[in-house]
């Protein structure tokens, strides 16, 4: 799965794999899905490691603010099905328009980078968050990737499915400690 990722990150290709059974379609994104998770974790710990280097305070995060103001009902419903269909029509659906296309490439990492810095937005904007903000929003990009790469092998549906359940694994430990009333600190 690493190496097939790989190549395909070196040159983005629009090639849906059709043929592959659906056992096959879940079990790659179930690894798409562990990789995803492991790759953020690393990814944020490096990004907490750096803001405890260099002492850096970048505000509140978006998220706070949704557990303070919003039943956990509604957040899993936010998250789980209403971003994730919305986000992958925005950054994954426009990919069709590419398939053919010689600017596939760039069509693919333009969409993959703008749906990280998108992102950007659950941050209190300052100097700080501005000039860290490609490590702050690594981990959705490297999320952006995985889901556009999903998308152009089995379709949209499947990358709007992946990106649910990756939302849903990092919600849902986070609301049930909300309703058990577990301080998030």
């Amino acid at each position: 799965m690493l190496e097939e990722l790989l190549l395909f990150a070196k040159n983005p290709i629009y090639e849906q794999d059709i043929t592959n059974p659906f056992a096959n379609k879940l079990r790659t994104s179930f690894k798409l899905l562990i990789i995803a998770l492991c790759t953020s974790i690393v990814l944020l710990l490096i990004t907490s490691g750096v803001e405890n280097l260099l002492q850096l305070e970048m505000g509140k995060h978006a998220m706070d603010d949704l557990f303070e103001n919003y039943s956990p009902l509604l957040i899993f419903f936010l998250a789980v099905v209403v971003a994730p269909f919305f986000e992958e029509l925005l950054f994954r659906g426009p990919l069709i328009f590419f398939k053919d296309s010689k600017f596939f490439k760039y069509a693919f990492y333009v969409f993959t980078i703008a749906f990280g810095f998108m992102h950007i937005s659950n941050f209190e904007m300052s100097t700080q968050v501005v000039l860290f903000s490609p490590l702050l929003v690594a981990p959705q990009i490297g999320v952006g990737f995985l889901l556009g790469f999903i998308r152009v092998k089995f379709g949209l549906v499947w990358s709007m499915a992946l990106h649910a359940c990756y939302n849903m694994v990092l919600i849902v430990p986070v609301l049930i400690m909300q309703i058990l009333e577990i301080p998030i600190e």
